[in-house]
């Protein structure tokens, strides 16, 4: 019988400025926790024996994904399209700046208005067209053999309310985003479950 294809699924580790919204544009590396995270997480990878690794090109994703790399024996292989959110104007400013702004975006993408967003920031719909298809590939290229991805809190939000069963937007927010938290996932006959969610921090 065909097995599945296991694909963990992980945000990049804390950032070096965690206080701060980073988007698209904000192209921040990892903090001195991020980067015991980011070994923590691979420790935990390497017993899970990944065939490959995929990661988001943003540097946080990339500094992730180096330290899962070298414990893991793995060269990481960059996807372009998996970077995080655009958020324009909010990208780099305090939380307390950006939060009115991306509450009202996922109370809205939550209650089904996909295309919502603010002036220069990316909606769900637009989320979801850029990501979907490039990550299900990944899972295409690798039958029946496990594989790691490092992604980003929102986008990882969108792929799993699209793609698994029993899960919508509405569940936008019931997803957790903990740094370096794995979801574990499967996929097989172009269906997708998890075995495992992320858990909040």
């Amino acid at each position: 019988m065909k097995r599945a294809t296991r694909v963990l699924l992980l945000r990049h580790a804390e950032t070096a400025a965690p206080e701060l919204f980073h988007g698209a544009e904000s192209d921040i590396g990892l903090g001195e926790r991020g980067r015991e995270q980011a070994l923590a997480v691979a420790r935990a990878l390497a017993e899970l024996g990944p065939a490959a690794l995929y990661c988001s090109a943003m540097r946080r994703a990339v500094e992730t994904s180096a330290v899962i790399g070298r414990v893991c024996g793995l060269e990481p292989r960059l996807v372009e399209s998996l970077h995080e959110r655009r958020m324009g104007p909010f990208s780099g400013q305090s939380r307390d700046e950006g939060r009115e702004a991306y509450d009202e975006a996922k109370r809205r993408w939550m209650a089904g208005e996909l295309e919502h967003t603010h002036a220069g920031g990316e909606s769900y719909a637009e989320i979801r067209r850029r990501t979907v298809g490039p990550f299900t590939a990944l899972a295409r290229r690798h039958p029946g053999e496990t594989i790691a991805v490092v992604a980003h809190g929102v986008v990882i939000r969108v792929l799993l309310t699209t793609l698994l069963e029993g899960y919508g937007p509405a569940q936008f927010g019931a997803i957790a985003i903990p740094n370096a938290g794995i979801n574990d996932l499967r996929h097989e006959a172009e269906r997708w479950r998890a075995e495992r969610l992320a858990m909040p921090e």
